[in-house]
C-alpha cells in the first residue's frame, strides 16, 4: 500500500512549476538521500531472500545479489561508511558460516553473485572479495569440468563464437552476464573482459530486439513483459556505462538502447509508470520494471545518451511516481512475483503482486545512485 505522506508529497509535486523540471530538486519524500536511507536499511535488516518465499534459500538469488549491489552504490554516492560496514560484515559468513549459500557459477542467474564481491573490493580494497569475484567472472566463459562430453560439445559452439557458454538468449541474461563482466574489467582494467561483454550484448540484441525497440519475453512467449524489458534497459545502461568510447560494438549498442528509450517514452503511462505488460493499457502497473526503466532513463540523460529536454521530465515523472508506491517500512508495492516464461496472455495478467519483494527493491537504490552520482 502506498505510503500516505509520499502520496500527497508526490501529487503535489507532479504540478510543480516548469522550472523544477529536473533531476536535482525534489519534494522531501521524493528525496533520493531520504528514500535511500530507508531502503537500504530495510536491505540490511532483512534475513536472505528466497526467490520462492516463504522456503528458506539454498543459495543466494539473483534479487538479494541486485539489491546488496543496490545499496552498496548507495553507500558510496551517500558516503555513508555505516552502512558499507553493515554491508560488509552482512558477506564476512560467506567464508565461513554461510559458505554454503554461496551458489555455484553455472546458471547465469548464480553467475551474478560475483558482482557484489567485486564491488565490495572497489570500496574496501580487501583482495578476499577480489578473488571471489573474479571466480565468477571467469568461469561465464570457462566450462565446468564436471559436465558431460555431450554438455560440453554443446557449450563450446558457444565460446567458439565469443560467447559465453551460459548464452541462452533470455533477456534477463543481458543484465546478468554483462553486468559481472563490466565490473571485471572495471576492477582488473582487462579489455577482454568488457569486450566480451559488448560482444555478447549486441549478438543478443541481433537476435531478439524488435522492431519497436522492446523484447518479448522469449520466442515462444510474445509478450513485451515489464521487468523482463527492465533487465535489458538496465543491463544495456551498465555497459554503456563501462564500455570504452573505442570499442566497436559501442555504437550499434547505444543505437538499440535508444530505440528502446524512445518506445518505452511512447509507453508511459499518465501516472508515470509502465504495465505488467508494457503495450497492454488494461495491464496493472509493475514498479520493479517501472524502477528498471526509470534507471536506464536517468542514466541516459545524466551521460548525455538522451536528449535531456525531451527524457528529464519522463524520468522525474516516473521517479515521483515511484516513491508513491514505497510504504513507511522501506517496501515498494506492486511488484511482479518470480515469473516463467509462457505463452499465455492471462498468464502474465494474473501475476501475484508483492511488496517488499527484492525484484523491486534492487532498481530502487539503483535509481537513487544514478539521481545522486556526480
Amino acid at each position: 500500500m502506498r505510503s500516505i505522506l509520499s502520496s500527497i508529497a508526490v501529487s503535489l509535486a507532479l504540478y510543480a512549476p516548469a522550472q523544477n523540471i529536473d533531476l536535482k530538486n525534489w519534494p522531501e519524500a521524493a528525496n533520493p538521500i531520504t528514500v535511500g536511507r530507508l531502503v537500504a536499511q530495510r536491505f540490511v535488516e532483512s534475513p536472505h531472500n528466497s526467490f520462492k518465499p516463504p522456503a528458506p534459500p539454498k543459495s543466494i538469488t539473483y534479487p538479494e545479489v541486485c539489491t546488496w549491489y543496490g545499496a552498496l552504490k548507495f553507500a558510496e554516492v551517500s558516503q555513508d561508511k555505516a552502512l558499507l560496514d553493515k554491508l560488509t560484515q552482512r558477506f564476512m559468513p560467506f567464508f565461513d558460516t554461510e559458505k554454503h549459500l554461496v551458489p555455484r557459477p553455472w546458471h547465469v542467474d548464480f553467475a551474478v553473485f560475483g558482482t557484489v564481491p567485486l564491488e565490495l573490493f572497489r570500496q574496501t580494497k580487501n583482495k578476499t572479495f577480489r578473488e571471489m569475484g573474479m571466480r565468477f567472472a571467469d568461469a561465464q566463459w570457462s566450462i565446468p569440468i564436471d559436465s558431460p562430453q555431450t554438455v560440453k560439445d554443446s557449450y563450446q559452439k558457444f565460446l567458439d563464437k565469443g560467447l559465453t557458454w551460459q548464452t541462452r538468449y533470455w533477456i534477463d541474461d543481458m543484465y546478468m552476464i554483462t553486468m559481472l563482466q563490466s565490473k571485471a574489467y572495471q576492477m582488473t582494467g582487462e579489455r577482454k573482459y568488457i569486450d566480451r561483454a559488448a560482444h555478447e550484448m549486441l549478438v543478443y540484441l541481433d537476435t531478439i530486439q524488435k522492431e519497436n525497440g522492446l523484447f518479448y519475453h522469449a520466442p515462444d512467449a510474445p509478450f513485451f513483459w515489464g521487468r523482463g524489458n527492465g533487465w535489458m534497459a538496465a543491463g544495456m545502461s551498465e555497459l554503456l556505462s563501462a564500455l570504452p568510447k573505442d570499442n566497436l560494438n559501442r555504437p550499434a549498442i547505444l543505437a538499440s538502447y535508444k530505440k528502446m528509450m524512445a518506445s518505452l517514452k511512447k509507453y508511459q503511462r499518465e501516472d508515470g509508470l509502465w504495465g505488467q505488460l508494457i503495450d497492454r493499457p488494461e495491464s496493472w502497473v509493475e514498479t520493479s520494471g517501472s524502477a528498471m526503466f526509470t534507471y536506464a532513463l536517468i542514466t541516459g540523460v545524466r551521460n548525455g545518451w538522451l536528449d535531456a529536454n525531451e527524457y528529464t521530465p519522463i524520468a522525474r515523472k516516473a521517479w515521483l511516481a515511484l516513491v508513491g508506491y514505497i510504504n513507511k517500512e522501506g517496501d515498494i508495492a506492486n511488484v511482479c512475483e518470480g515469473t516463467n516464461r509462457k505463452n499465455d496472455y492471462q498468464y502474465y495478467l494474473d501475476r501475484k503482486q508483492r511488496t517488499g519483494d527484492m525484484h523491486g527493491q534492487a532498481p530502487i537504490l539503483w535509481c537513487i545512485y544514478a539521481l545522486l552520482k556526480k
